[in-house]
């Protein structure tokens, strides 16, 4: 008869251990109705674009293509491609050298694609503060 009660404080064998199902059978969370429940908060509307402290975003009058926003990025900072062009040369030129035993003609490209890669970094950093600054 022990293991018929459930519901009740009188512990039950199950599996070889000793449970009381009382404590089984009991919800740790007390349900709830559904007109006692909290309404739920929606953390953003999905119908509308999120508000952004500080950010204005400009209309957009039509979509560039491709050609069109590389042709106008580079009227806008044109060392930005010279330095991509330079790090790209030096680099194909190294590997060559470097591929047919001229070891220090690699060395030479090598550090001179450095220095070009330096020169783009350097360009773009320029072209970043160039841009907040005329947009204030």
């Amino acid at each position: 008869m022990r293991g018929n009660v459930t519901g009740s404080l009188v512990p039950q064998l199950i599996n070889g251990l000793e449970v009381d199902m009382a404590a089984v059978t009991t919800p740790a969370v007390p349900e709830q109705t559904p007109e006692s429940s909290p309404p739920a908060l929606v953390p953003f509307n999905f119908s509308e674009p999120p508000i952004i402290e500080g950010f204005n975003p400009l209309p957009r009058v039509k979509d560039e293509t491709f050609k069109e926003k590389l042709i106008r990025k580079t009227k806008e900072n044109p060392f930005v491609p010279i330095g991509c062009l330079g790090t790209a040369g030096a680099l194909i030129y190294g590997l060559r050298a470097f591929n047919q035993g001229k070891t220090r003609q690699s060395q030479l490209l090598m550090r001179g694609r450095i220095f070009a890669q330096g020169f783009t970094v350097v360009a773009i950093i320029v072209g970043v503060f160039a841009t907040t600054v005329k947009s204030k």
